[in-house]
């Protein structure tokens, strides 16, 4: 069994999918790489079937489904004592699972949380604005502290997962994610991570409406 399962939900990433497979693959830690192709429609699929490398897993949807149900298909799948969720763009650093890994075990954390905006917010400024006001919503209706609800990374012990019961097919897993541990009481933790936000021309997919959905999933989330 691998110490670490890694879940890379991909979605038209021709143009980064062997970077960051590249980077993933030297951090030195004892992993498994879950990579759900979810339908994409430009050459991701391709260059995907080409890549080889050892404990590398890939699995193909057949239809665009959502980045939740990418995660949930990897999960599935996932066999390591922990999982993290790792973006086929390369605005994070893979070499930040070290860190990720030794807080949750110094902590003795069910999950952890690699937070981007320790140093202040970076990036396009509407998502700026718009990390600021969901996280601080989010923080409001859960009486919680945390500096990035949306981070990317998201290191959880698969146990701890296993009691969450995910369902959500799109964006608004982030959301399920977290509130769901914070009302089983799981303990969290945070640490700084590096973040290289990327331009919509280079690929950005988030949009104003992911944004209306996240409120909605917040609210949701704090009521049921």
């Amino acid at each position: 069994m691998p110490l670490l399962s890694v879940i890379v939900p991909v979605f038209n990433e021709a143009k980064t999918i062997r970077e960051i497979l590249e980077k993933i693959s030297t951090v030195n830690i004892d992993k498994e790489v879950i990579v759900v192709d979810d339908g994409s429609s430009d050459d991701t699929g391709k260059i995907l079937r080409e890549i080889k490398y050892p404990n590398l897993k890939v699995i193909h949807h057949t239809s665009n489904r959502g980045k939740g149900a990418s995660v949930l298909t990897g999960l599935s799948h996932a066999q390591g004592e922990y999982v993290v969720i790792q973006d086929a763009d390369l605005e994070y650093d893979p070499q930040d699972y070290l860190k990720l890994m030794e807080t949750i075990k110094k902590e003795n954390a069910d999950f952890v949380l690699g937070a981007r905006f320790l140093d202040g917010h970076q990036g396009i400024f509407m998502h700026r604005l718009g990390n600021k006001f969901l996280t601080r919503m989010f923080n409001f209706l859960f009486n919680t502290k945390f500096n990035d609800y949306a981070t990317c990374y998201k290191l959880f012990r698969r146990d701890a997962l296993g009691q969450l019961n995910l369902k959500s097919g799109g964006f608004d897993i982030d959301v399920e994610l977290l509130s769901k541990a914070v009302k089983k009481k799981m303990k969290p933790s945070e640490v700084k991570i590096a973040y290289f936000p990327r331009a919509y021309a280079e690929g950005k997919k988030i949009r104003w409406i992911h944004g209306i959905q996240a409120i909605a999933a917040i609210i949701k989330y704090s009521i049921i």
